[in-house]
């Protein structure tokens, strides 16, 4: 049992646990912390505080020192997949945004902001861009828990969202960044604190490479079953299968999209995502809507795909739920086999392949908004074993589908669980030492 008693000084709050154990809190600007914790603002603990300034653009180069830009913070690390690199200026403006090893980098405008990381190896010459806010603290060796005290899902990353209130453009500028407070335990609690949560990180990493290699192989072992070869019939999508999609949208307008769940669901290229549909984020449509188009009314085992924009989505159905109703918005299209020609999930994998991938980047068009037309998916050439084959091939499939699912709800898992311990060991209310 936990109980807790108002003291003479009202900014202290103890907290009686039942071994007998007195600790004692007190409020803060970020909260109730243990009695023993600090609290100080980002400006306190820092040399200095910058950012990097506009105009970078034109030192763009194929090689030479790294530039750190917004879309490299991510997770409490530097990620330089998307890579760039620049041939600096000379003079006070390199230096000043030159990366130092335990630099604290926090973005500070774009769709991002708010995004914390801290600079963990040498990288040697890096500078970072005109959107990344940069701390250089007195004590380096605190930069780790700064981060993480700082980072999404952490207390302390509520500050940053509360300075924005009421701007119309997501954004940070410099004093933000100075007045950000910290809850500092001490140095060792501070290192187990970030041992523990490195802990939960290499579980999540370990997990999210496992899914990696169980998706490559995935797609290596589709691209070996629907390899075209003289043992299998090969015959234009169109023969096989019938193609059908909305008429423009014959009238239908957005506000005429409802919330109601028990109206048919109005399905979009939208709500679906590796193959699986967001229901709950579907919206509906009248049942005079739904009944103007019967060709396009959904069914258990129907192969929808996307035709325009992000070409090539991909969704089986495998139910609808309540009211078992739904329809297509003009962006998609419908497959079902005819006269049953193959196994509705058989085309969903094929359709799945690189060899699709690579079809419908040849046969689309549009310049800055692409599309495909139905006569042009029609054209593919879809792989047809005999029925048997199909079977396994989808058996094979399905095994491999099930595997990745359950790795994904653990790495869903063990990420809420570094979340939970994030709140409770960077407040105290979990104690390391």
């Amino acid at each position: 049992m936990v109980t807790w008693n108002a003291g003479p000084n009202r900014d202290t709050q103890r907290r009686a646990i039942n071994v007998g154990i007195i600790e004692c809190y007190k409020r803060t600007e970020v909260g109730a912390i243990p009695e023993q914790w600090q609290v100080k603002q980002l400006g306190q603990m820092s040399q200095f505080i910058t950012s990097g300034s506009r105009g970078w653009a034109k030192y763009y180069s194929d090689r030479g020192p790294l530039f750190v830009r917004s879309q490299n913070i991510r997770d409490g690390r530097l990620d330089f997949t998307d890579r760039q690199c620049v041939i600096p200026p000379a003079g006070s403006e390199g230096r000043r945004t030159r990366l130092n090893c335990n630099d604290l980098l926090i973005t500070i405008t774009g769709n991002s902001v708010g995004n914390v990381a801290w600079v963990e190896r040498d990288l040697g010459e890096a500078y970072i861009s005109q959107h990344v806010g940069l701390a250089r603290l007195l004590e380096p060796s605190f930069a780790e828990y700064v981060c993480l005290f700082l980072a999404p899902g952490s207390p302390g990353n509520r500050q940053i969202w509360a300075s924005q209130t009421g701007q119309s453009k997501p954004g940070l500028n410099l004093r933000n960044l100075e007045n950000f407070w910290v809850a500092l335990p001490s140095p060792p609690e501070q290192r187990a604190i970030v041992t523990a949560l490195r802990h939960a990180d290499a579980l999540i990493d370990s997990l999210e490479q496992l899914i990696a290699k169980k998706r490559s192989v995935k797609q290596g072992t589709v691209q070996e079953l629907f390899r075209p070869n003289s043992d299998h019939q090969s015959r234009p999508l169109c023969e096989v299968s019938s193609l059908k999609g909305r008429i423009g949208w014959q009238g239908l307008k957005q506000t005429e999209f409802t919330t109601n769940e028990d109206d048919p669901f109005l399905i979009t290229g939208m709500n679906f995502k590796d193959g699986a549909i967001h229901w709950h984020e579907v919206y509906h449509v009248s049942e005079a809507r739904y009944q103007m188009a019967p060709e396009i009314q959904l069914r258990q085992d129907d192969v929808l795909m996307t035709k325009d924009g992000t070409i090539g989505k991909l969704l089986y159905v495998d139910e609808i739920p309540h009211p078992r109703k739904a329809s297509l918005n003009s962006h998609l299209l419908l497959f079902r086999p005819i006269k049953e020609s193959y196994i509705p999930k058989y085309l969903y994998y094929q359709l799945d392949s690189q060899r699709f991938r690579d079809f419908i980047e040849l046969r689309k068009s549009g310049t800055t908004f692409f599309g495909i037309s139905q006569k042009a998916v029609g054209e593919f050439s879809i792989v047809l074993p005999s029925f048997e084959q199909q079977q396994n091939i989808v058996a094979i499939l399905s095994d491999m589908d099930t595997e990745i699912s359950a790795l994904e709800a653990r790495l869903t898992k063990a990420r809420q669980i570094k979340q939970g311990m994030m709140q409770q060991l960077l407040t105290g209310r979990i104690r390391l030492l």
